[in-house]
């Protein structure tokens, strides 16, 4: 048996829920193309996404420590990855639209530049009178015109759907600008789905860094409500964490907290009303996310990361090393545009020097930018 995409799209039809985004109502392409006959226009979209060269970069940029501290931490990819997982299974229980929610989670950190948060914070320090940087509006740009893979149109045409949940997600380090795509409405369901999606991935994730690391300890842990309930529940004793205990506490983390995001998720849409998507979008709070006390369970973990974690002297030190690094870089190449490869030499004309700067620097692996410092500034390396 074969199944086509308009009997895909039927399946869709019948079973996800009346208030998802389904792909036979789709609102389409800015360039009008033939969809293909076995995969639906998200499917189509997650594929082409996957196959970009900016995704494959990810799997060189930081997303708390620097590729070359070890190869066990997560990196960009791996972060997305997981976001994917997690939204997936979000997704399927709540009759949401897997296709269309794995698209937004692959795509949604394609912008992000070397070094993590930090290599975002100084882009938008030196880009201050061009527009700025935000990690968010780049991975649109990079869908919609950076990427050149098709002769017919720039960046990869994707739905209007996909770019409207990567310009409505909205974390709290990434903030939405909703630019064309109807910013009185609020995010549809998959791209809700796709930020609790995007900070249950990550908090999760980098607690497991984090001890993996070193930075935390156990010790640190024992007051933190989260940390405390997963313990118990698992009746372990957190003062032995060898690798399959941290696994184990990590693994039930995420299950508690997907467990939680589904079923509060799924009494506050019962408790709406909601019937159609345009219901959903027209009300005044997302509907994906936690009640209150685990909201609260949340944000003392997110608390405790912050100050234990991603301000430990050890980050802080690589964090400023990437800003000297990206810094220089910029300033160099402003100096001497000559400096650039060719192909980015062109563009200066068009986009303009800072924005041509930002765009080369944004796309570079942690390793390449390191690699590009020294080989400009080491006088015994050759260039």
């Amino acid at each position: 048996m074969k199944l086509t995409r308009v009997q895909l799209e039927k399946l869709e039809d019948e079973s996800l829920a009346s208030y998802a985004v389904h792909a036979s109502r789709s609102k389409g392409r800015k360039y009008p193309e033939g969809e293909p006959e076995y995969r639906t226009c998200f499917q189509r979209d997650r594929d082409r996404i996957l196959h970009t060269t900016a995704f494959r970069r990810l799997e060189y940029k930081t997303q708390v420590f620097i590729n070359y501290e070890g190869d066990y931490y997560r990196t960009r990819l791996t972060h997305t990855l997981e976001v994917t997982q997690i939204g997936r299974t979000i997704a399927r229980a709540m009759g949401a639209n897997e296709d269309l929610v794995e698209s937004i989670c692959m795509a949604h950190d394609l912008g992000h530049p070397p070094f993590g948060h930090s290599g975002e914070h100084i882009l938008n320090q030196l880009m201050q009178g061009h527009g700025g940087f935000n990690h968010n509006h780049q991975s649109y740009r990079i869908v919609t015109e950076i990427e050149q893979r098709y002769p017919s149109f720039p960046g990869l045409n994707l739905t209007w759907e996909v770019l409207e949940g990567m310009v409505k997600h909205e974390t709290e380090y990434d903030k939405t600008d909703a630019l064309i795509f109807d910013a009185h409405l609020r995010g549809h369901l998959e791209a809700q789905i796709t930020n609790v999606a995007d900070e249950l991935a990550y908090t999760s994730h980098d607690l497991d860094d984090g001890l993996r690391s070193g930075l935390i300890s156990t010790d640190m842990l024992r007051e933190i409500k989260l940390w405390k309930m997963v313990a118990d529940h698992l009746q372990i004793d957190t003062c032995k964490l060898d690798d399959l205990t941290r696994h184990s506490i990590i693994r039930e983390l995420i299950g508690l907290e997907v467990d939680s995001m589904i079923s509060d998720s799924d009494e506050r849409l019962a408790k709406s009303g909601v019937q159609t998507l345009n219901d959903l979008q027209s009300l005044s709070y997302n509907v994906v996310g936690f009640a209150d006390t685990m909201k609260k369970y949340n944000r003392e973990l997110k608390d405790f990361l912050f100050h234990n974690m991603y301000r430990n002297y050890r980050v802080v030190r690589m964090q400023k090393k990437a800003e000297r690094v990206l810094s220089e870089l910029f300033n160099a190449y402003h100096a001497e545009p000559s400096m650039l490869p060719l192909h980015f030499q062109e563009q200066v004309e068009v986009k303009g020097k800072e924005q041509t700067i930002c765009d080369y620097l944004a796309g570079m692996t942690d390793r390449f930018a390191v690699d590009e410092y020294q080989k400009l500034f080491d006088p015994l390396l050759l260039p």
